[in-house]
Order: C-alpha cells, then sequence, then structure tokens
C-alpha cells in the first residue's frame, strides 16, 4: 500500500496514502476536526502528501465553535421537522453558544422552544451522521430552491465572508444528516467542519428568541431567531447556567435602580447617566483615591474643555479615523448678510471624543528640556463618543464618560522602564479596588488602518512585549488590534464569576508627538522628539463602577460603600445613645446613618440588608447599661456587646486596609 508523509503537530509522519485525517490522528476520539494547512477540515476528509495536520479537540476554542455550529444544524432540523414552512438562514456559534435565523414562522414561544428542545433529543438520539458533500452552483439552485435565503448565499460564493460558515472560499458545500440505515434526513448548505455526527451532542439548551433582520441589515426581511448554548458535558452547561443566573443577579442596571446609585433618563438622552448621591459617593470615593495614588507617582493634574475647533481633530489625526464615532460638528460664529450670502465665516467644533490633543497643546505650550522627563500629565476628562444605539449598555457602553486619562511624555531611553513601573502601578491599583485575576492582550498594527514607519511600529511594539514579559502574566496576542498611531496592551480582569472584562490600557505613540511637533532639548543641546504613552487605568469612570457593582453583586467594601455603617436601636429610647456613637463615627470620616424610622427593629435590619450597608450597629437596654453595641454585619453574622471603642476599630480598620467584609 502506498504511503504519504505529512506533518502533525510539526512532526513528519509517514501515513497510509488515502487515509482520512481521523486515521492519521490514530483514530483518537479526543478529536472532531483538524486543521489542515491552516485550515478547519472535517475528521472523514483524506490526507494529502505534505499536509500540516493539527487535531483539534472539544475542549479547544475552534471545538468548541465546531460543536456549537453542528448543534445550530440539529436545531434547524428540528424547526423545520415540526414547522415544515420554515426557510433557513444562517447559524453560526457564537461565544458560549450559536444561534439560527428562520424566515416565514411566525415569533416562537417558550412552549415552542420546548417542542424544538425534545425533537433535538431525537436527533441526537439517532446518531446521525454529518456527511459532507460537494456541489456545483447549479446544483446547488436546483436542491435549494425553496430556501431563498441559502440561494442568496450561493451567489456570493468564493467572497471573504468569515462571519458566514454557509459559504466562503473555492466551492459549495452541503452537510447531509445521514441516519444508521444510510437515509439522508435533512440537508443544509454550509462550508463546516461538522462533528461526526449528532450523538456526540452531549449537554445543550435553547436560550431565548429575538426578531432579527436578514443579515443583519434592515432593509433586508425580518427574520425569527432562535439562541442556544451547547456544551462538553452536563456539567458544564450547568455551571455556564448557574454564571448567568449570578450575573443576572448582579446586572448593574437593576442594581443601580435598586440601590439608588444612577439612572438614565430619557429627558437627557441614551447612553448618558446621571448619578444620584449614593452612586455620587462610590464614585468620588474611587476618584479621590485614585488621585492620590497618582499624586504619589509624580503625576501633574489638568484640566481641558468639552469641546474644540475641529482642526485640533484634523491635526491629532481623529477626523480621519475616528469620525464614525465623533458626535456631529456644531457650526458656531458664523454670520450671513441679509441675502443669505456669508459675512464671517464659522467654525466648526466637536465634542471631544478623546482628552490625548488637549494634552499634547499643554505639552506644547512651552519649551520642554530633558529634565522635565517623564512629564505625566492626568486627568479625569469627560469626553463624548456617539455609539450605535444598539450595542449601548448601562453604564458598561455609554456615549457619555469620564476617563482616568493619562499621558506620559518620556525620552526613547526611559520607554522601556517607564512601561514596566506603568504597568505595575496600574495593577496595583486595580487589586486595591478589588480586581486580582489578570492576563494581558497586546494588539499589533493593522496596515490597512494605521499611520507611521514600520520601524516606529517595531520598536514600540518590542517595548510593550518587554514590559507585558516582565509582569509574569499571561500575553495573549490580538493581531491587527491597535488604534491608527500605535500598538498597546490591555489589562483583562475576571470577575467574581469568571468573566473578563477589559480595563487599563497602555499605549506607545510615535505618531501623535510628530504631528503635534512636539520637542525637548536634549543634554547635548539638540530639539528630540518625545515618546508618548497612552494609559487609562478605568478605561472610563462609568465603566468601571459598572464592572465593580456587578463583581461586589452591589455589596460594596466599606471603603466604597455609600453608607458605611446604619445605627439601629431596639426602641425610640436609644436613639440619643446612638446619636453619640454616630457623631463619633461621623467625626472620624465614616458614612454613618441612624434609622430612627418607625419600623420594626427587625424591618430595618432588612433594608440594611437590602442596601447591602457593611455594618450595623443594634443598641438596647443592655447594649447602653454597658457602653456596647450588637455589631451584625450585612451577612447576617452578629457579636453582641462589642465595646463601642472595639466596634469602632473595626469599622476604621476595615475602611483603612479596603478589605471586604
Amino acid at each position: 500500500m502506498a504511503e504519504v508523509t505529512i506533518l502533525i503537530d510539526g512532526k513528519p509522519t509517514i501515513v497510509s496514502a488515502g487515509s482520512s485525517l481521523f486515521e492519521a490522528l490514530g483514530s483518537d476520539k479526543r478529536f472532531l476536526a483538524a486543521k489542515v494547512n491552516g485550515q478547519l477540515r472535517d475528521l472523514a476528509l483524506a490526507v494529502q502528501a505534505g499536509d500540516d495536520v493539527v487535531g483539534i479537540d472539544l475542549v479547544s476554542p475552534d471545538g468548541l465553535a465546531i460543536l456549537r455550529h453542528s448543534t445550530a444544524h440539529v436545531m434547524a432540523q428540528a424547526v423545520q421537522e415540526i414547522y415544515p414552512e420554515a426557510i433557513l438562514g444562517i447559524g453560526p456559534p457564537i461565544t458560549d453558544g450559536f444561534y439560527y435565523d428562520f424566515g416565514n414562522v411566525a415569533p416562537f414561544t417558550p412552549e415552542s422552544l420546548e417542542l424544538i428542545e425534545k425533537k433535538m433529543r431525537e436527533i441526537i438520539n439517532a446518531q446521525q451522521k454529518f456527511i459532507r458533500r460537494v456541489v456545483t452552483e447549479k446544483q446547488a439552485q436546483v436542491e435549494l430552491k425553496k430556501e431563498p435565503f441559502k440561494l442568496e448565499l450561493v451567489s456570493i460564493k468564493g467572497a471573504p465572508t468569515d462571519d458566514i460558515m454557509e459559504v466562503g472560499g473555492s466551492e459549495l458545500t452541503i452537510y447531509d444528516n445521514v441516519d444508521r440505515n444510510g437515509k439522508t434526513i435533512w440537508c443544509d448548505l454550509c462550508r463546516g467542519p461538522h462533528i461526526a455526527h449528532t450523538g456526540m451532542i452531549k449537554a445543550f439548551k435553547l436560550m431565548k428568541t429575538s426578531a432579527a433582520y436578514w443579515r443583519g441589515n434592515e432593509k433586508n426581511p425580518s427574520v425569527q431567531r432562535i439562541y442556544g448554548t451547547a456544551w462538553p458535558t452536563k456539567e458544564e452547561l450547568n455551571d455556564y447556567l448557574h454564571r448567568l443566573a449570578e450575573a443576572e443577579k448582579r446586572d448593574h442596571r437593576k442594581l443601580g435602580v435598586e440601590l439608588d446609585l444612577f439612572s438614565f433618563p430619557e429627558e437627557i438622552g441614551s447612553g448618558l447617566a446621571v448619578f444620584h448621591p449614593k452612586g455620587g459617593i462610590i464614585r468620588r470615593a474611587m476618584e479621590d483615591y485614585s488621585r492620590s495614588r497618582h499624586e504619589s507617582a509624580g503625576y501633574e493634574f489638568v484640566y481641558t474643555p468639552h469641546i474644540t475647533k475641529s482642526n485640533l481633530f484634523e491635526t491629532s489625526g481623529h477626523l480621519q479615523w475616528y469620525a464614525d464615532g465623533m458626535y456631529p460638528p456644531m457650526r458656531v460664529d458664523e454670520e450671513r448678510n441679509e441675502d443669505g450670502s456669508i459675512k464671517r465665516a464659522g467654525a466648526d467644533y466637536y465634542l471631544k471624543p478623546m482628552n490625548c490633543p488637549f494634552h499634547n497643546l499643554i505639552y506644547r505650550s512651552r519649551g520642554r528640556s530633558y529634565r522635565e522627563l517623564p512629564l505625566r500629565l492626568f486627568e479625569f476628562g469627560s469626553v463624548y463618543r456617539y455609539e450605535k444605539s444598539g450595542v449601548i449598555h448601562g453604564l458598561t457602553r455609554v456615549r457619555g464618560m469620564t476617563q482616568d486619562d493619562a499621558h506620559i511624555y518620556c525620552t526613547r531611553d526611559q520607554m522601556p522602564g517607564e512601561l514596566k513601573s506603568l504597568l505595575n502601578f496600574v495593577l496595583s491599583l486595580l487589586r486595591d479596588y478589588g480586581l486580582d485575576d489578570f492576563y494581558l492582550e497586546l494588539s499589533t498594527r493593522n496596515p490597512e488602518k494605521s499611520i507611521g514607519s514600520d520601524s516606529d511600529w517595531q520598536e514600540a511594539t518590542a517595548a510593550l512585549q518587554a514590559a507585558a514579559e516582565a509582569s509574569g502574566l499571561k500575553l495573549v496576542p490580538d493581531p491587527g488590534g491597535a488604534a491608527f498611531y500605535g500598538p498597546k496592551f490591555s489589562v483583562q480582569a475576571k470577575d467574581a464569576i469568571g468573566r473578563t472584562w477589559q480595563m487599563s490600557t497602555i499605549q506607545v505613540d510615535f505618531q501623535l508627538p510628530q504631528r503635534f511637533e512636539l520637542e525637548y532639548q536634549a543634554d547635548d543641546g539638540s530639539r528630540q522628539q518625545p515618546i508618548m504613552i497612552h494609559r487609562a487605568l478605568f478605561g472610563s469612570v462609568e465603566r468601571f463602577i459598572g464592572v465593580l457593582t456587578e463583581h461586589y453583586a452591589g455589596a460594596f467594601p466599606p471603603w466604597l460603600a455609600p453608607t458605611q455603617v446604619v445605627c439601629i436601636p431596639v426602641a425610640d429610647t436609644f436613639n440619643d445613645y446612638l446619636d453619640l456613637i454616630s457623631s463619633k463615627l461621623c467625626s472620624l470620616g465614616v458614612r454613618v446613618e441612624v434609622d430612627k424610622s418607625d419600623e420594626r427593629m427587625q424591618k430595618k435590619i432588612r433594608k440594611a440588608q437590602q442596601q447591602k450597608i457593611p455594618f450595623m450597629l443594634i443598641a438596647g437596654e443592655v447594649d447602653q447599661a454597658s457602653n456596647a453595641v450588637s455589631f451584625r454585619y450585612r451577612d447576617g453574622t452578629q457579636v453582641n456587646g462589642v465595646a463601642i471603642d472595639e466596634a469602632i476599630r473595626i469599622i476604621l480598620d476595615a475602611i483603612k486596609n479596603r478589605s471586604q467584609v
């Protein structure tokens, strides 16, 4: 029998000619697909001499995507068996799941999803095989004549449509679902690959339905979309569903209302938040601590206006590269004659989307010496970005935000050390706010959306990578993800339920100093251009508060809590006693209230717990007689007979140490 040589995980391997990928990989059932010469392929395909083969297992990102896309096919088959009139759209994998779009069908109901799930289990138990079949465009048009959406996809075969798994590449393929007797039960146009058979689907659930537009274009017909999720095991599915339930309980939009922190009045506009007094306390505490840390680290505070003439953003390049994310200009100072002709030309003013051009003007306002560098400018600067209405989400995606924006100007020699100290500073501050599980993402140049020389980009990228590696954190590449002016790394932080949030960003910029003609006098008397480092620690204050609200489920650590202590009298006769304790706490800077409402003590305790207040000091006759309180935590733990001075010490220590209780 003839043999061929292929690479498996980079190692030359001799296999029989005509062997399937499954056989070439040793018939290892861990693998559900393979990557061949960089392309995902079904295990049933035959190897060719020289192929570079890597097995794809179920727990890998590619493996999970294939499992979920295959589950989407099973769902589509189930829908058409129950609703024969339904026409097929697309069914891609998405983060943690999949969806499939259907036309010519009434909106699905929760009862519909139960029926579809039941039918899916029948298909899964039947262990139908996914069989790949190459077809011509004409054959596809004949087979899919009752599927208008699929016919549209056939017409774009070969286009760069990586977001549509039905087509792409040089050929069209249809996947047949074949039963144990070899009979084709159902088929779908698809690029693939797929799992070997439906029985490999072990854990799935249909989650929700929604209306959508075909291929996301509002000019196209409306479709009904079903979302689902699939996981390798039932345990992983249950863990995911538990995380979703936790995320729902922690939703900062809901907690913001319940805890009276912030709101989004319709009168102001979408994506524009107002902070209520309690939310304002959290925000002030965050900002005050950040300011003190920045002052200790040698930053200088600046302030800049909210609007500017257009020429500033023409110089910076934002109008060329970022105009879609900016609010439209305001035309001001224009004067016209009676006949409508322009008497005095006006100017376009823009709400600022970034602070960096303003900081460059501050740097450029006078001559600079190398002795001043590194110069670290810092601002809590309000910026405005015209986010599309469909992506606005509470505080985590807004149109008006305050960035804790720093720009560091340094020499080339200072840049590596500055990046390392910057990253350590950022991580230290994030830990103080209660986040401590990080990895880094390195975003590199997109040649089609960037300015500057290759050598500048290479030097900047290398410096960032060195700083990231020195931190000891995991570094994940993000090819092409950099801003137009320079590469960056971002700190990705996991919250209490394991979700990842992008937090701080650090960017190296050779371009804006050139565009603004920034200089400093070097020690040899020459004029040199500084390196500019952009750094946002929170990203935006609003978003960071949203993240922390969900991370803590609204139960903020005492140093951030709007009300740190509530004093609860057993009866009104003990109000004066608790007033004295409250006054002492107030004099020490503690945010404290005395609940003198007419409600019963137990209801006051429940109210304090619902408001997630860290500490309750309860006093009755025995407590007053012994100059003590009953010390209660928000989780219900209570210690009776705690001396007043000891209670105050516990409270002050928790606030000072920024510890959670």
